[in-house]
């Protein structure tokens, strides 16, 4: 049997009280374990895309092409690394590291796994945690686009300039989404500390259904699942993944805010989507897919919660995730501009905040489990907000017959030019008119005559 400690959830006072090695060992591991995530992640992508394409994908450079990604990363450093003339040198290189920084550095407060002995000292699994952890999550996430806007404006060309504007508008649309499904979250978890977040997801609350004493689910997702569905939505537009990568369309904007970027600059650019993905994928599963604690039927055993196991878990959520943002890339194509804002501010805005207010007066009634409403409602709502968005807005018309077509026409069945088409004269004629103008000055007559 394990330890005691081991299967304790860890607190804000656990917190603190580690030596230096030790959180030196935790900072390195959650900066390896965000860049590591990264190169298996591009190659996942890769991969995935592949299978759905019906081809290998990278299979070559290594064991099933795993290091396809290392020898893609290495031929981006010994490219030429080309600098604008107009660009603002200093805010130039910088722009690409804050977008890195940003997604790393948000890692520092998920947590990982429950409380485990390294070296016989009893720590969390986690870098630190504040009572506001979740604001932090927030403020990693707004920073992280201003290396994009900055990037883009920065390197004094045009298609980037208008990606950084794009990425900017796009981070006031869905980051507001983002966090009102935040506030469902630590509105019914009662805090904003991220491991009391995973620890109020596994409180084994009874349910009293039917007369019987049931389990009630644990994870945010099940329980506040219309906030899960614009949360994992509106991470999508954070991170400028498919069928939201605006910023970055290479049909309208060449490469977007990348564009004047080239050798470990661009490369930089590229990782920090990367991480960002997965940090997003790892704040979704502590945020509401019960953070390190293993899905049932898992829980059956006694120790699927304790030790180093969590670990695993919460791995395979994240990998679950990612897998996600994959297939979203490999099936859906791009948006509009226009549509992808009107989406942001007029549907998931709208439904959020009517979302927050009937959870607000669920929480008000005091004769009724808190846990139960939530069940009663907000299984249902999430249900109708996935029928709302998929529903087709319009009927579909029917496509007129080939007389039809005809007939719609206003010159008959051929296609003609506009009549007012202004069409220059001949030079043949105007040759004539030019060699008779003489003659008719003298006769008195007009040239138009001709």
């Amino acid at each position: 049997m394990s330890p005691s400690y081991l299967a304790q959830d860890p607190t804000l006072a656990d917190f603190g009280r580690d030596p230096w090695w030790l959180v030196l060992i935790k900072i390195v591991f959650a900066f390896a374990f965000g860049l590591l995530a990264t190169l298996l992640g591009v190659w996942f992508e890769r991969r995935v895309v592949g299978y759905m394409q019906v081809r290998p994908g990278p299979n070559q450079v290594g064991p099933f092409g795993l290091l396809q990604t290392l020898a893609d990363g290495l031929k981006m450093a010994f490219k030429e690394d080309i600098l604008p003339k107009a660009a603002d040198k200093v805010v130039y290189f910088f722009a690409p590291t804050i977008s890195v920084i940003c997604a790393v550095t948000a890692l520092s407060v998920v947590p990982f796994g429950p409380m485990v002995s390294i070296f016989g000292h009893h720590t969390p699994l986690q870098v630190t945690d504040v009572p506001v952890a979740v604001l932090l999550l927030l403020a990693c996430s707004s920073m992280g686009v201003y290396g994009i806007v900055l990037g883009g404006w920065a390197s004094g060309s045009t298609y980037p300039l208008l990606g950084g504007l794009r990425s900017s508008a796009q981070m006031i649309s869905y980051e507001v989404a983002m966090g009102l499904s935040i506030v469902a979250v630590f509105m019914t978890a009662g805090t904003m500390s991220t491991s009391g977040i995973v620890a109020a997801q596994g409180d084994g609350t009874q349910l009293t259904i039917a007369g019987q004493q049931i389990p009630a689910p644990g994870w945010y997702a099940i329980l506040l699942l219309p906030s899960f569905i614009i949360f994992f939505i509106a991470t999508v537009g954070e991170t400028n993944r498919a069928p939201f990568d605006l910023p970055e369309a290479e049909s309208e904007l060449v490469a977007g805010f990348m564009t004047e970027y080239s050798s470990l600059k661009f490369a930089l650019f590229m990782l920090s989507e990367y991480v960002a993905m997965v940090t997003m994928s790892a704040v979704t599963t502590t945020l509401f897919l019960g953070g390190w604690r293993a899905p049932w039927p898992i829980t059956i055993w006694e120790g699927a919660n304790s030790g180093w196991w969590p670990m695993l878990w919460f791995f395979g959520k994240v990998i679950a995730l990612v897998f996600v943002f994959v297939w979203l890339r490999g099936t859906l194509p791009r948006l509009r501009y226009d549509q992808f804002m009107r989406f942001g501010w007029k549907v998931l805005l709208p439904i959020n905040l009517v979302w927050i207010l009937v959870l607000s007066g669920l929480r008000s009634i005091e004769d009724w489990d808190t846990r139960g409403k939530v069940i009663a409602v907000g299984i249902p709502a999430g249900i109708l907000l996935i029928a709302t968005l998929f529903w087709p807005s319009r009927r579909p018309q029917p496509t007129p017959t080939t007389q039809e077509q005809v007939d719609s026409r206003p010159y008959g069945s051929f296609p003609l030019p506009p009549m007012d088409l202004q069409v220059p004269p001949s030079p043949r004629i105007t040759r004539v008119v030019a060699e008779r103008e003489p003659a008719n000055i003298a006769t008195g007559s007009d040239s138009r005559e001709v």
